[in-house]
């Protein structure tokens, strides 16, 4: 049965239980900002950056709090862009930016192919395929604490459809992360610079925390940075940025046993660039020109949740979101080379644009745990009901896109080392015009998919998966009537193997390990054209290998090595051939060696290696880039709380541009961070 237990006496229980069980120290919590249990510091002497989860048959993977703080990352992207599959378009700055999991999600042309789902604190957000403006994921790093990327689709039923690339989690950061749930005040102040671009951040976080039963949380982020160069000393255009930010977060508990929850989770990110070009990739040598433009993102979500202490059939969930972006632009005139010729009334159009996405979501879900036979199984279902509203543009058309999904995950643990998962959605869509004379179209799909793993005894697992996915049509796509009845198809297959376990070499070091290998297969696409022209792409097949492995000692010395390894074809009925899918990122290598002393020093050396990619119309060249880290914790009386982080990345100014990149990566870049908990 479940038990309501302070998070206190959770912390001082598996404190008491590390110290009788050193074996299981590999795998404790671990809290940065929370004081008084000394043996929780321990617990991260004895791990790496970041666990590896051999416990799922999911291709997922955690970045929490310690390594997002050691990253020093300027954008949400560079978080995530060590996880094996994830690669980045541009991940320096927000602007011209995007995130593609295993081939989908951002690309040159657009931000977004709507097969990467992103949300915040369960708010979806994200734009749809803006011509040439990237994602618009503008939102600060500083603002989370944890990001969840899930790859493939296993794992996606229960937040989206067409999720054939990934599903990317967003957690804001709460106030019990600083009170450790104890009554009171705590304020934490972080200041941030890098050479390169003279970039300056700072973050104000007040936590209080009135009573136990009741928190708040507010957040206010400011990051700015000039241009940025690039390994040869040439100036990165459209590399500077000024973004505000902030978040403000509330939660209560009430009722007997603290079974009732009521939260309210708010963020905002804005940008504000002039004269900038209009391209935000840079591919189009600024044909379009200059503009004006500015950006909001503003995310809001209230859940209410219930869950009675003695009832493990109810976990309740009751969650309303709003996520809001708007995007301002207009022309200068004269910075088009294009204007007063013949092309111009059709590109004009383009870069004076507005757009505007509100995404309304209700969602009932339950979490219930029950038995039977010899048979545990922890079942989530719930419906949710969408609307998405997309303002009329000259450029694109405007209207409503509006779901009612149902879905159901039940994973099931027969006892014997064996897990099952069967997972399935159901979604019913209509999208209509914002002109009523226009005709509106419904579409329906049934998704699904089922997940196994098998653990030995001896810490090794199998695993494997299989699964079907939709990717429903989209309002951009209301000028085209075929395109809003066909949705694109995929089916995706996974198989690998695990391995978890302590005293490998000797009674003090632990390794885990898991490999990945998978393959999709995609149909009716609607979203991409053959490589340099307008034919269609019919089908596309991506298959590839991921790797996560770590292994610690505790003496303190800790290693990470992530792998990732695809290809991918296409077939074009249209032109009889086929040829390399576009979107395919470089074979990587990324190797992380460091050491820790104590609880005051935490040094590594982070090594990627880049092949050549010559299967593309854009080839490019191997790259080596090394990055150095190192953290300061001082322990002496008077500086307790005080954090110092220091870091050069690319550190021997290699001139290079990642491959699906559209300029090149920052040269040699110097950060320095402060932060102190008072």
């Amino acid at each position: 049965m479940r038990a309501c237990i302070s998070r206190k006496a959770v912390l001082l229980c598996s404190a008491a239980l590390i110290s009788a069980t050193p074996a299981l120290a590999q795998d404790g919590p671990s809290n940065d900002y929370t004081d008084g249990v000394l043996l929780l510091d321990e617990i991260e002497l004895k791990r790496s950056k970041r666990d590896i989860k051999t416990e799922t048959a999911t291709s997922v993977t955690v970045i929490e709090q310690e390594e997002m703080d050691d990253r020093q990352a300027t954008t949400i992207g560079e978080l995530v862009d060590s996880v094996p599959g994830v690669t980045l378009i541009n991940g320096a700055t927000p602007q011209g930016s995007g995130i593609n999991i295993r081939g989908f999600g951002a690309n040159g042309t657009y931000g977004s192919d709507q097969k990467v789902l992103i949300q915040v604190d369960g708010a979806t957000v994200g734009s749809e395929e803006l011509y040439r403006i990237s994602t618009q994921l503008f939102t600060d790093p500083q603002l989370y604490k944890e990001v969840t990327v899930l790859r493939g689709l296993g794992g996606s039923f229960e937040y989206g459809s067409g999720a054939i690339g990934g599903v990317l989690l967003l957690e804001t950061k709460d106030a019990a992360d600083f009170t450790g749930g104890e009554v009171g005040f705590r304020f934490r102040q972080t200041l941030q610079g890098n050479s390169n671009g003279n970039g300056v951040s700072s973050s104000s976080i007040l936590a209080w925390q009135p009573t136990e039963n009741f928190e708040v949380l507010g957040n206010v982020t400011y990051s700015t940075q000039n241009n940025q160069k690039d390994g040869s000393g040439a100036v990165i255009g459209n590399s500077e940025f000024a973004l505000p930010s902030y978040a403000l977060k509330m939660r209560g508990h009430f009722g007997e046993d603290r079974a009732h929850r009521l939260e309210l989770s708010l963020s905002n990110s804005s940008v504000q660039e002039r004269d900038v070009p209009y391209d935000s990739f840079g591919t189009t040598a600024d044909s379009f020109g200059n503009v004006d433009r500015d950006i909001e993102n503003t995310a809001g979500v209230l859940t209410y949740g219930y869950n009675p202490a003695h009832n493990d059939l109810i976990d309740l969930q009751v969650q309303f979101s709003y996520a809001d972006q708007k995007i301002d632009q207009s022309y200068v005139d004269g910075s088009s080379p294009l204007e007063g010729t013949p092309s111009w009334p059709i590109l004009e159009p383009l870069v004076n644009a507005d757009h505007r996405y509100e995404t309304s979501k209700l969602l009932v879900k339950n979490n219930a745990l029950f038995m039977t036979g010899r048979a545990n199984h922890d079942m989530r279902f719930g419906v949710e009901l969408s609307q998405r509203k997309r303002l009329d543009a000259a450029s694109a058309p405007g209207g409503t896109d509006e779901r009612l999904a149902v879905f159901i995950v039940d994973e099931i643990d027969f006892g014997n080392g064996l897990t099952i998962t069967p997972g399935m959605r159901f979604e019913d869509q209509t999208v209509s015009p914002n002109d009523p004379l226009d005709p509106s179209y419904d579409n329906s799909a049934l998704m699904g998919g089922v997940s196994a793993q098998y653990k030995f005894a001896s810490g090794w697992s199998v695993f494997g998966s299989a699964g079907y996915t939709e990717s429903m049509p989209v309002i951009d796509d209301l000028g085209n009537p075929f395109f809003m009845t066909q949705s694109e198809k995929a089916r995706n297959y996974e198989l690998g193997v695990g391995y978890s376990n302590t005293g490998i070499f000797n009674d003090q070091d632990a390794v885990a390990f898991k490999a990945t290998v998978y393959k999709t297969d995609i149909w009716d696409i609607t979203s991409y054209n053959v490589p340099g022209g307008f034919d269609p792409i019919d089908t596309a097949d991506m298959h590839g290998l991921e790797l996560e492995a770590r292994y610690s000692h505790d003496n303190g010395f800790y290693s990470d090595v992530n792998l990732n390894l695809q290809r991918g074809e296409y077939y074009s009925a249209a032109v009889g051939t086929g040829g390399d899918w576009e979107q395919i990122p470089a074979d990587q290598l990324r190797v992380t060696l460091g050491k820790r002393w104590g609880r005051e020093w935490d040094l590594s050396w982070e090594v990627v290696a880049n092949s050549k990619m010559s299967r593309s119309t854009t080839p490019s060249a191997s790259n080596l880039v090394n990055n150095l880290r190192a953290t300061y914790r001082p322990q002496a009386s008077g500086w307790h709380g005080l954090e110092v982080r220091m870091g050069v990345e690319n550190m021997f100014d290699v001139d290079y541009t990642p491959h699906l990149a559209t300029r090149p990566a920052p040269g040699r870049t110097f950060k320095l961070s402060l932060a102190k908990t008072f």
